[in-house]
Formats: C-alpha cells, sequence, structure tokens
C-alpha cells in the first residue's frame, strides 16, 4: 500500500524546439524508512518495471553473451558475500527489493550485475564491449552563476529508457539520494543532500573478479559528504571491475577516479572542468585499454567534443547550456547525443540525460534521446520525517 504522492519540482527547459516531445518523463517515487523498508517499497511501487527489467536482462544476455538464465543466477549470487562484507545496506535493500517486486533474490542480484555477468571476453575480436556514456563536472568558477554542475549522457542498450525511473531515496541512517536506476536495482548516478554528486563511465580492462559489483559504487560514494572521502569509500572495498567515477561537492573540489579492479587514478579539473568518455586517460593506466579500437576512437571523439564545447563555454555555463550541449550529434556517427542507427552493430543510445545542481539538490533529467525530449527539473522533498515512506508515480 502506497501513501500519496512525492512532493518534487518540475520546470520545462527552455528553447525547445517544435520536434522534442515536452511530455514523456521517467516515472518518480520517493522511498523512505530502513534499508530493508526502502527496498521493499521500491519493488512494490515499480513490480511491473522490475519484472521488465528481469526479462530483458535474462534475455539479453542469453542472445549477446551467451550466458543462460540459470548460469546468471548461479553467478549472481557469487557477489553478494563481498556486498555483506562491504556494504551489508545493499543487501538489505536488495532483499527487499525481491519482496516487494516477488522476484528471487538470485534474481534481484542479477539486476545490480549487468555489467559483470556479460564480462566481455577480451580474447574475441568479435565480442562485445560496451562504450558506455558521457559524463562532465564544473566547478564555479566555469559557470555563469558559480553554481557548480556534474552530470552526464547515459548511454546504455536502449530498453534501459522504458524500465527507468527516478527516485529520492531517505533512508534512517544516511544521507538522502536523489537518482536515475534502471528499475530494480539499487544504484546508479546522482546526488546526494549534502551537496555531493557521483556519476560514472564504463572502462574495460582485465582482471574481472568477485568482489562488489561496479554499479554500487556510485551510491556507496554519496554515503558520504566530499569528493575526498568518497574515493577513500571506494578504495577501501574489494571491486569486481572497472568503472570511471567523476565526482563534485559541494566544497568546491571535482575529481575524476579512473579504477581498474586493484588500481584507480585520480583526475583533477583543468580550469575548473572536467570531462570522460570511455577509455582511460590517465597515463598511469593507459596500459590497462582493452576497449577495442572502433570504441577506443568513438570515445576519444566524443571527450574531445565535450571539452571543446565546454571550453568554448566557459565561464557562461548553466544548466540550460548544458543541455544544448549534451544533446549535440556533430561528429556522427561518434555523437554526444546518441540515437538508435548511429551503430548498426549496437544497440545502446543515449537513453537519459541528467545536469545535476548539487548545492541546490535538482536534477534535470530528460529521457532519451535528449535531442527528443524534454528536460525536466526534480528536486529533494525536503520532508522533516524520515519514517513515513512514500512511492507513487509522480
Amino acid at each position: 500500500m502506497l501513501p500519496s504522492a512525492a512532493r518534487f519540482d518540475r520546470r520545462p527547459t527552455i528553447g525547445k524546439g517544435p520536434t522534442v516531445d515536452q511530455t514523456r518523463t521517467f516515472p518518480f517515487y520517493r522511498f523512505a524508512g530502513t534499508h530493508r523498508a526502502i527496498g521493499r517499497q521500491f519493488g512494490e511501487a515499480s513490480a511491473d518495471l522490475v519484472h521488465r527489467h528481469r526479462d530483458l536482462a535474462v534475455a539479453r544476455l542469453e542472445r549477446r553473451a551467451g550466458v543462460d538464465r540459470e548460469i546468471a543466477l548461479a553467478k549472481a549470487m557469487a557477489y553478494r558475500p563481498y556486498v555483506l562484507e562491504h556494504a551489508p545496506f545493499f543487501d538489505e535493500e536488495i532483499q527487499g527489493v525481491a519482496e516487494g517486486a516477488g522476484l528471487s533474490l538470485p534474481e534481484a542480484y542479477l539486476l545490480q550485475l549487468r555489467a559483470e555477468l556479460a564480462v566481455p571476453r577480451l580474447d574475441d575480436p568479435n565480442a562485445e564491449t560496451p562504450d558506455e556514456c558521457t559524463t562532465f563536472a564544473l566547478l564555479p568558477e566555469a559557470t555563469v552563476d558559480g553554481s557548480p554542475l556534474i552530470g552526464q549522457n547515459a548511454d546504455l542498450p536502449a530498453f534501459y529508457r522504458d524500465i527507468a525511473i527516478l527516485a529520492e531515496i531517505v533512508p534512517d541512517d544516511a544521507p538522502a539520494v536523489l537518482m536515475l536506476l534502471p528499475a530494480g536495482q539499487v544504484s546508479y548516478i546522482g546526488i546526494n543532500d549534502r551537496g555531493l554528486g557521483v556519476f560514472a563511465n564504463y572502462l574495460t580492462c582485465d582482471g574481472w573478479r568477485l568482489g562488489l559489483p561496479r554499479y554500487l559504487l556510485s551510491r556507496l560514494a554519496l554515503t558520504q559528504e566530499t569528493v575526498d572521502d568518497a574515493i577513500a569509500a571506494v578504495r577501501a572495498v574489494r571491486r569486481a571491475s572497472s568503472r570511471n567515477l567523476i565526482l563534485l561537492d559541494a566544497r568546491g573540489t571535482a575529481a575524476d577516479l579512473e579504477t581498474t579492479p586493484t588500481r584507480d587514478a585520480r583526475l583533477d579539473p583543468d580550469r575548473g572542468v572536467l570531462a570522460h568518455s570511455n577509455h582511460y586517460v590517465a597515463a598511469d593506466l593507459a596500459g590497462e585499454e582493452r576497449s577495442p579500437a572502433k570504441h577506443v576512437r568513438n570515445s576519444r571523439v566524443r571527450l574531445d567534443r565535450m571539452r571543446e564545447l565546454l571550453d568554448q563555454e566557459r565561464g557562461r555555463l548553466d544548466a540550460h547550456r548544458m543541455q544544448t550541449i549534451l544533446r549535440d550529434r556533430a561528429c556522427h556517427p561518434d555523437t554526444l547525443c546518441r540515437m538508435t542507427g548511429d551503430d548498426d552493430s549496437s544497440d545502446v543510445i543515449t537513453f537519459a540525460s541528467v545536469i545535476a545542481e548539487p548545492t541546490a539538490g535538482r536534477l534535470w533529467v530528460a529521457v532519451g534521446p535528449p535531442h527528443q525530449h524534454a528536460y525536466q527539473s526534480y528536486e529533494f522533498s525536503r520532508v522533516e520525517s524520515r519514517t513515513s515512506a512514500v512511492g507513487s508515480v509522480a
């Protein structure tokens, strides 16, 4: 049983063209209480989407990676001991999702492990290796009004556009977070109510192993208040796979953390600007790169284009100008804003675009591709009590 609707702020973007869909949005929910209760609310509120996510994820694993359902479920549970060791609150939420949506616990764990269960076969030139997401972070000196910004074009298989949600998650014992999430997945990208933002990119390297799944790293970081503490939290766990995290806090610090399962490198802003795509940039980790040449080229084009546009607009950047930048389709087929047909061999598109103002507690989110949909604004509800839970479509 779900209480009344969550309060949130939704404002349309400026300068919309006649072909932009003004109406399509992701479902928005608010979940609060213990972690088990949060997971249960999540599962109950979005049960249909959670089931679709499970079915689509299993089908894609079978079709693209040759991993059948029973093998995938068994492999998923092998990661649970590391979740219990390093961040047991995630296990509480995953159990709650399973209970609320009517899944088995292995099915709920599978939803957290898309990449690890389809780990690329780097010795196979025909194997699929994802090249997903372009991120940015801007310190106050680079923006028009001194408000720092962080965000990304989120690139995943196109069906994620149909099963993603936005959620305000308000635990009893941790900072509240505002996140974009595939239904049933307890961590992806977003901000917390302390002014920290964490976004992420796919990286490909050798040495993937059992450990804490990569998707959980962003919300693990969001249990902290500062970039430095968030990086320390990520470094303290046994990581299962490679991940790039870009972070920004309310104290005026931004950083990018490139990781392998066992190593990492920190990149700092240049004149208040950071950007990343899907290849290792740090010199110390260049030798770890295992993406095929085609994907590295695509990643470099997108990174160069993002840097070019941010440099052109430096000092004038705000959430609205970032909307224009994230809709950019120059350099086709290696575009910042990706759509079906750009690469006939891939089903990846920009399924969502997110711009965060962490110090204001605000996300601007467009269903993807963003050149076809309007950005909407979502904010923390700032409800005083954290004991009543809300999980309803806004």
